[in-house]
């Protein structure tokens, strides 16, 4: 059944759900949730609820409400544990302005956590990722490679501080970068979660019906990211990522940008920054209002004419 106030549905490649409630309000739905990717509880919980929120900034909207998703081995854990990770939880949507008003709980043998997220946003300001337009520039606002930096901790294979500078990022709500979007409206936009940079860019390309070329030495790497991917540490959602992308996937130089670079490229992301486009004559105030928001902000590519969906990487 069709709904003409159903603005963004399942049907497509949006980050969450929009409907029109009136023609000045729309609801922004969403959800997410997975298992921990750190060792502490807290800082779990704090991830999670990043990740889950992310999908709501993407598209321009102001956070309301949140509900637990939580699936939890009491037995095994305790509720010491589940404890931190929902105050964990709690942390992230308080700094967001937005309120945990219930959610639901069931026992599992090992412990995932999230939320469903609610919020809104004026239907002429919603950001989608099917609008991007040729000549656009692309921005990114965090740096990638959070799922080697983790698969290398888990075989003790990271550096102290190159952990610690993946766990901060991911922990980064993008709510600075959302309203600096607000500010210097864009063209479209999307989160980098778990297809990796090159999946959520093919994504938005497709829908777009545009071709992409990105420049790798003016992408954001996280400390670690490559030598993790050279010491073979990366993660198979990796490798699902690349065959996703591999079709319309044109590398420039495989000199420079080798098997460990596109690893890089398809790594899934955790809680990673937007991925917007943007007017050539607007990236310069873009830029300055993340930057002004301490978030971070680099020119990675460009959008141009093509087969829909074909990326093609530059030194």
């Amino acid at each position: 059944m069709k709904d003409k106030n159903l603005l963004v549905g399942h049907d497509s490649f949006a980050d969450a759900g929009v409907y029109r409630l009136r023609p000045d309000l729309a609801l922004v739905q969403t959800l997410d949730f997975f298992t921990p990717v750190v060792d502490d509880p807290f800082t779990f919980g704090q991830i999670a609820a990043a990740n889950a929120l992310s999908d709501l900034y993407a598209m321009g909207a102001e956070p309301l409400t949140a509900m637990n998703i939580v699936c939890f081995p009491s037995r095994l854990l305790g509720p010491e544990v589940l404890a931190a990770i929902l105050n964990g939880g709690a942390d992230k949507v308080l700094e967001a302005g937005a309120l945990i008003i219930g959610g639901h709980s069931i026992e599992d043998s090992e412990p995932k956590y999230g939320l469903s997220v609610t919020g809104t946003v004026h239907p002429d300001k919603l950001i989608r990722n099917d609008t991007a337009r040729r000549g656009d520039i692309l921005v990114l606002t965090k740096p990638i490679g959070s799922g080697l930096v983790l698969t290398a901790a888990k075989a003790e294979a990271a550096f102290a501080a190159e952990l610690k500078a993946a766990v901060k990022t991911m922990k980064e709500l993008n709510k600075a970068a959302a309203a600096a979007m607000r500010e210097i409206p864009v063209h479209a936009a999307t989160d980098v979660t778990g297809f990796g940079l090159l999946g959520h860019a093919r994504e938005l390309a497709l829908a777009s019906g545009v071709a992409l070329e990105l420049y790798f030495g003016h992408i954001p790497l996280l400390q670690g990211a490559l030598r993790a991917a050279g010491m073979g540490f990366v993660p198979g959602g990796a490798y699902a990522n690349q065959k996703y992308v591999e079709a319309g996937l044109t590398v420039a130089d495989v000199k420079i940008i080798g098997s460990r670079e596109v690893a890089v490229l398809c790594d899934p992301q955790t809680s990673g920054g937007l991925l917007m486009a943007v007017a050539p004559e607007s990236v310069g105030k873009l830029v300055a209002a993340l930057q002004k928001r301490h978030s971070s902000a680099a020119v990675i590519g460009r959008v141009n004419d093509g087969v829909a969906g074909n990326i093609i990487v530059l030194p």
